[in-house]
């Protein structure tokens, strides 16, 4: 695929810069503007001024002195945009004829709602007036959230990464009018500086070269889409993975990534650092994996390497000590100052590592982390009908009534600020958070360079919590209470500042990861020792309140966003359903949370959506003959790439959530339907072996399902009983006590006639287990392997008992 990428990017030089339509310095300005909302880089740059941010709806203002096409619309990345001078256009037929009409390129420019560099772009370029006259002349410019439409999105900025190199957002791209790409990059300041041309020039270089060159740059840009496709659409020489590559690519991944551990401070790879879940679910099952083959020492190591990265994580101010919840990266080693914005996807998936570090080691730190998280999404994010918003952003008005916005202001502190509000426990809890009269922005070279937050404070813990209470001469639990009041203070007087603006949005796949959290933490978190006491910014509620989140949620995925005739998802919701289809993602996270909704002891209902889901995902987006999943159903002309992603990064791939899904549901069907299941898998995993091989550090939960699959027979916890008692609840509670990413927990009643006939059409074993063990007075749990059970147990501890066995004793 280099040699590939690398093919089409000397033909578009040759044909498009080479010949200097546009300058050498405009490839190395696209190659090096890289700004922290990429993908490729992040780090922070001054911007030179504070924000003077777009409002998010068009009824923000009494009057506009302009109103485009945006102003329709339901997203608000869209309506930050709506009273540009520039005639933005949505995505779409309109906008595709009117440059078809006018002869004209398209400018397409892609970001979303909580995007800094976004915002920066908007400010400098797209609120200009000689900007929106140079645009509005010789273009048709269209404005797209590549939330609401990830498949375009994807393929623009595979192109802009296999030309330069690296991408990321604002992605600002020319196009031909039937939308092939001509040239792209990301940010670009209004004005040339340093060299380096500007936007303006840009627009008069690529206007001139669409009238001087139009043949050879509309030639570049359908070779180079017919060459990303090819690529893309990889398909699988064989059915299934050779045999020892499913381990092999497990150790190597685990081994390329403990090559780039920070010892010190936890984590992998240099900063910027980004807290990427999908890596710590990978070493994590490896640990296991060398455990359960006697290999304790080296499953210990890797063990350490994880949790010391969950503990510097929440230690640092990449973690937002007063409200809950994780900021989207830390831009120094230390995982001290962030990018402000949050992301859903982050905290679903954080939320399940942490509470994988609970079930293994039983500290609390890590339980009272993942309810962190958890009631920061519910106090914060969660609707009125229980759908979970996609983000906050890093932006804020310094103080009520400013025009201007700057990142970090409504999360940072002066020294005097927190004397003010805390009192005669100020010192405790500025030694506690290393808060300093001039800031605290120096830990790292990195951390501040162009003294953006200088006087304030990012709040983080350097010293270990004992320490400071014995400093104090005050019991540990004293000490802690005090610091929960003083978080609590600080809670109430931040809540009283601008807030950041909410991106309300409800996507499916993202809220299909907060329901798996969601419910997982339902039962995980019964584990925790009776009278644990917990500090705000965590609520301390029953657990049980986490399972009806999760299944508000999936019902107003239900609801709003999933059509009961044709069985088809819509990708999110605001205002009413987008108009784009779901995708892949959608599909795949929201069965990964349904079927851990079903399994923590949610209805019956949850798993058959979950299969019907499936059914249709492979009827949208299954390669039959070559295996793996198209992200788009493919039915959209205007979306030129139809790509097989394999790629674990910030959220887990589509492909990789699917191969678990399909190992799971074959775990819990038999017969012909089991075989289907597993053979999808087994086809799918053959599509990447090549990634598996060679670069398994990109597809650590990929490796992770290659390892699954290759486990010839699968652990299943069958709970019988009747539901509705405290005895199923603390029954499911212990088969989820330990860490197992293989187990399957299947539960019935035999006297639901429903649910039986269910079983009877899936798995007529589990229906026939439950006949033969069902006791009117108790909840009977049996563990099965290799075709065989173990004695039937009643009570919790004996389950718990059975399940943490090295080598289990079903036989």
């Amino acid at each position: 695929m280099v040699k590939l990428f690398r093919l089409s990017s000397s033909l578009l030089g040759r044909h498009f810069f080479s010949k200097s339509l546009l300058s050498s310095s405009l490839i190395r300005t696209t190659k090096y503007l890289n700004y922290p909302c990429s993908s490729a880089f992040a780090g922070r740059f001054h911007t030179h001024k504070v924000l003077a941010m777009a409002e998010t709806t068009s009824s923000s203002s009494s009057s506009h002195s302009h109103t485009n096409r945006l102003s329709a619309e339901h997203s608000p990345y869209l309506l930050q945009h709506a009273h540009n001078p520039v005639n933005w256009y949505p995505w779409g037929e309109e906008a595709f004829a009117e440059a078809r009409r006018r002869d004209v390129p398209i400018f397409l420019s892609i970001g979303y709602s909580t995007c800094h560099w976004c915002h920066v772009m908007e400010v400098e370029s797209f609120e200009d007036e000689e900007v929106a006259r140079l645009l509005n002349d010789s273009f048709v410019s269209m404005k797209v959230d590549r939330e609401e439409r990830p498949d375009v999105d994807k393929v623009y900025m595979t192109f802009v990464q296999a030309l330069y190199g690296g991408g990321g957002w604002p992605l600002s791209v020319f196009l031909s009018p039937d939308l092939k790409p001509l040239m792209g990059g990301t940010y670009f300041p209004p004005d040339d500086k340093y060299g380096k041309p500007g936007f303006k020039t840009i627009l008069r270089k690529v206007k001139d070269a669409w009238f001087s060159n139009r043949d050879m740059l509309v030639k570049s840009g359908a070779f180079a889409i017919e060459q990303l496709s090819e690529a893309l659409s990889a398909s699988a020489s064989s059915k299934k993975l050779p045999d020892e590559l499913p381990q092999n690519a497990l150790r190597l991944c685990a081994e390329q990534l403990s090559q780039s551990y920070d010892s010190q401070y936890g984590g992998f790879g240099s900063a910027p650092k980004f807290p990427r879940p999908v890596e710590i679910q990978m070493m994590l099952y490896h640990s296991k994996k060398l455990d359960d083959a006697g290999n304790y020492s080296e499953s210990k190591k890797v063990l350490q390497m994880v949790l010391l990265t969950l503990q510097c994580m929440a230690r640092g101010g990449i973690h937002d000590h007063i409200g809950g919840g994780f900021h989207r990266y830390s831009v120094d080693e230390r995982w001290h100052v962030p990018h402000f914005e949050k992301m859903l996807y982050d905290q679903g998936q954080l939320v399940n590592v942490y509470l994988d570090a609970f079930s293994i080691t039983n500290d609390v730190f890590y339980s009272s982390l993942s309810r962190d998280i958890l009631d920061y999404l519910r106090r914060d994010m969660i609707g009125p009908e229980g759908e979970i918003f996609s983000a906050e952003d890093a932006d804020s008005a310094e103080h009520e009534g400013a025009k201007k916005k700057k990142e970090g202001a409504f999360y940072t502190w002066t020294s005097q600020e927190i004397d003010d509000s805390l009192g005669e426990h100020s010192t405790i809890f500025k030694d506690c958070y290393y808060v300093k009269p001039l800031g605290n922005c120096d830990l790292s070279r990195m951390s501040d360079p162009h003294d953006e937050f200088k006087g304030g404070n990012v709040l983080i813990e350097l010293t270990d919590t004992s320490a400071l209470a014995r400093k104090y001469g005050l019991p540990l639990e004293k000490y802690l209470d005090i610091l929960g009041e003083c978080r609590r203070k600080l809670f109430d007087v931040r809540s009283i500042r601008p807030r950041p603006h909410l991106d309300d949005k409800v996507i499916v796949s993202w809220n299909g990861l907060a329901i798996s959290s969601l419910a997982r933490a339902s039962k995980i978190l019964m584990g925790e020792a009776e009278g644990t006491k917990y500090n705000f910014p965590v609520v301390g509620c029953d657990p049980k309140e986490y399972m009806t989140a999760a299944e508000k949620a999936a019902s107003f995925i239900r609801r709003h966003l999933y059509n009961e005739q044709t069985r088809r998802l819509e990708h999110s919701f605001r205002n009413g359903p987008s108009k784009a289809p779901g995708f892949l993602d959608d599909y795949a996270f929201l069965i990964s949370g349904l079927l851990d909704l079903y399994e923590v002891g949610g209805g019956i209902h949850w798993l058959v959506w979950a299969t019907e889901l499936q059914d249709k995902q492979d009827e949208l987006f299954l390669d039959r003959e070559g295996g793996g999943y198209f992200n788009t159903p493919g039915e959209d002309p205007s979306v030129l790439l139809r790509v097989k992603e394999d790629h674990d990064g910030a959220e887990p791939s589509g492909n990789s959530v699917s191969a678990i899904n399909l190992i799971r549901l074959a775990s819990m069907m038999t017969g012909s339907k089991s075989e289907y299941y597993r053979q999808n898998a087994e086809h799918l995993l053959a599509v990447f072996e090549s990634r598996l091989k060679d670069m398994a550090m990109a597809v650590p939960l990929m490796c992770c399902a290659a390892a699954m699959i290759s486990v010839p027979s699968h652990k299943q916890i069958v709970l019988v009983g009747h539901k509705s008692s405290l005895e199923f609840d603390n029954m499911l509670a212990a088969a989820h006590a330990s860490y197992d990413p293989i187990r399957t927990v299947i539960h019935i009643d035999p006297t639901d006639d429903e649910e039986m006939e269910i079983w009877e059409g899936n798995n007529s074993n589990i229906a026939l287990m439950a006949r033969n063990n069902f006791a009117a007075d108790k909840v009977v749990a049996l563990v099965c392997q290799n075709f065989t059970c173990s004695p039937p147990v009643t009570d919790p501890r004996s389950l718990k008992a059975l399940l943490l066995k090295k080598h289990s004793s079903v036989v």
